[in-house]
């Protein structure tokens, strides 16, 4: 098998079989445009439908270039491969053949697998690089987890930036690497047996370094708004293949195993198909039978539609996350309001259905009604965690879990997480109680980074802590480099006690319950007591798999239904606790009854 991968685009530069390189680009606004190709200005032949073009044995690896608009102004190509001087500096041809795969046979691995570890590449690492990622690669082998998802990577604009702040989605950012850095992580993950991921963001272009509205302001539309900045128009062919191709550019040419796709939600297209159902058709019809590529939605509306067969695996599970948190910490602002009257069953639902708001109005939503019925979907549908980017990140302080709950209580959560029949998901640093907190960075110009700094004040003026002006004042400053350096993990303190008890639930994981997940389904939950909670799964070969928890301060009495053999218990005695109907706090047993005893 060949060791050479490239995705072939009808836009861009792409380097043809004879050795011309033929540029193209999408410009309906423009009535001439040019390539400057090595400081060469080239007219472009105009095409039909707004598409101009050039074929030229002027330009090959390595040429620098940009599109020269009727007005002299110069545009980096909105499907460049590679950046010379970051979102408005000139794009560069890239040979994507040029790279020899030593995994060229790697095919993946089944998704009833999947244990991710979610990470920022510049916070990661010392290095904050590819390279940094690629020297960690065995501890996630030895970890127990089967898949690094890595935050957006497409070129943004400054030194530093969560990544949803991209306007160039084929370019690996060259803060982090080149293209062969980048193909050589994901090589060598694959020769360890590691998926490696990429989330990407189809619902909106960052707000600095996009120049599309000068030429194809077709690609936005006022139909729709999003959060972030203008939406985009789906309903027109060029917009639709230009996002198409960069999943399949993304699974093809560097060969990841799975996306992850930013609040699709916010992805409002008119037509039909769907562009998230035809995204997913083209890419399951491309990719074929032989190989593994994972598809995974954040979809706030909780539209239970996508995850079927021959469209996306699973979706972020936000209600789980959401419930946890309640569990673990009390709080009830904001979102947290809708799951923080009954938190216990709330995530009890969560583990056992999927979705908690599967239709039933939100009050957080003023009423409105959330959600589709997901009871009778797969529980690998869902991916669950108790932290990620975001929900640490989002808050004023970026605190993780280990700073706002005790540490034996995030431990009974963390057991709940990873031994669950749903793909669990760890965020950077979760596996040791990472200390160090997740900010809000990002690198913008001067204008736009003080809108960035009050509009961050201004979002949290709501919340009863922050109302004075002199407590939003304490909120870090997004801009300032301190702020990205103080959420870089610090691996000099990894607590080896939390990374072995994680090693250890994850043993358990791939030995009990992953060679049982496929048909897996939730059959019920319930709350024992005050602060109890026991849940049932069958598993697909027929087994009961059955959580028995204690989720608060005082010993939760009453019956658990804990039938069946302990696969993993908290502290000893606990499973003993379990069967006799009085758990200590904070603790959890998991059991496997071969039996086909009764629902929880």
């Amino acid at each position: 098998m060949s060791g050479r991968f490239a995705h072939e685009m009808p836009f861009g530069a792409e380097i043809q079989s004879d050795g011309t390189v033929r540029f193209a680009l999408w410009a309906p606004a423009q009535e001439a445009v040019s390539v400057v190709v090595d400081g060469d200005v080239v007219p472009m032949a105009a095409g039909q439908d707004g598409w101009f073009e050039l074929v030229t044995r002027d330009a090959g690896a390595g040429s620098r270039y940009g599109f020269r608009l009727a007005d002299g102004f110069k545009v980096p190509d909105p499907a460049s491969r590679l950046q010379a001087e970051d979102v408005h500096g000139d794009s560069i041809v890239v040979d994507p053949g040029a790279y020899d795969w030593r995994t060229p046979g790697w095919t993946g691995r089944p998704w009833e697998e999947a244990v991710l570890y979610e990470l920022h590449v510049g916070t990661f690492s010392s290095e904050g690089t590819f390279e940094g990622i690629r020297r960690r690669l065995d501890h996630f082998a030895d970890l127990g987890v089967t898949a690094i998802e890595l935050m957006p990577i497409a070129d943004f604009p400054g030194a530093r930036n969560w990544g949803y702040d991209g306007v160039l989605p084929y370019a690996p950012d060259t803060r982090y690497g080149t293209p062969e850095d980048l193909k050589r992580l994901i090589d060598d993950a694959h020769g360890r047996g590691l998926m490696v991921f990429l989330d990407v963001v189809y619902n909106h272009f960052g707000p600095e370094g996009n120049y599309l509205h000068l030429y194809a302001p077709q690609t936005f539309t006022d139909r729709h708004h999003t959060p972030w900045g203008a939406a985009i128009d789906f309903s027109r062919r060029p917009v639709r293949d230009y996002f198409i191709h960069n999943a399949l550019y993304w699974l093809e040419e560097y060969r990841f195993d799975g996306l992850r796709f930013d609040a699709v939600h916010a992805i409002l297209d008119d037509d039909s198909p769907h562009i998230l159902t035809e995204l997913a058709e083209t890419v399951r019809a491309r990719i074929g039978k032989g190989r593994h590529a994972h598809l995974v939605l954040e979809n706030d509306a909780n539209q239970a539609r996508y995850l079927r067969p021959g469209h996306y695996d699973a979706q972020w599970n936000d209600d789980c996350h959401h419930a946890a948190h309640c569990v673990l910490t009390g709080e009830s602002g904001g979102y947290y309001a809708d799951y923080a009257d009954s938190p216990i069953a709330r995530l009890g639902r969560a583990l056992a259905e999927g979705f908690i708001y599967q239709g039933e109005p939100s009050a957080f939503r003023d009423g409105e009604p959330r959600g589709e019925p997901s009871k009778g979907l797969p529980t690998t549908a869902f991916v669950d965690f108790i932290q990620n980017h975001d929900q640490v990140g989002n808050r004023a302080f970026g605190e993780r879990l280990t700073m706002l709950a005790q540490e034996q209580a995030v431990a009974a959560l963390q057991a709940v997480l990873l031994l669950a029949p749903s793909v669990p998901m760890l965020f950077m640093g979760e596996e040791w109680g990472a200390k160090e907190p997740f900010l809000f960075f990002c690198d913008f110009g001067d204008e736009l980074a003080q809108a960035v700094r009050d509009g961050r004040r201004r979002e949290f003026a709501r919340f009863p802590e922050f109302r004075d002006a002199s407590a939003r004042a304490a909120i870090p400053d997004p801009i300032a480099p301190e702020t990205f350096a103080a959420s870089r993990l610090d691996w000099g303190r990894c607590d080896e006690a939390a990374l072995a008890r994680t090693r250890r639930l994850l043993d358990q994981r791939h030995a009990h319950v992953v060679p049982r997940l496929a048909g897996a389904r939730g059959t019920g939950y319930r709350v024992v007591g005050a602060r109890g909670l026991a849940v049932t799964w069958s598993m697909g070969d027929g087994a009961f798999l059955r959580l028995a928890a204690s989720l608060g301060d005082e010993t939760a009495a009453g019956d658990f239904a804990a039938a069946g053999k302990p696969i993993f218990e908290s502290a000893p005695d606990v499973a003993d606790g379990a069967r006799a109907g009085a758990m200590p706090p904070w603790s959890v047993a998991w059991f496997l009854d071969p039996s086909t005893g009764a629902h929880a």
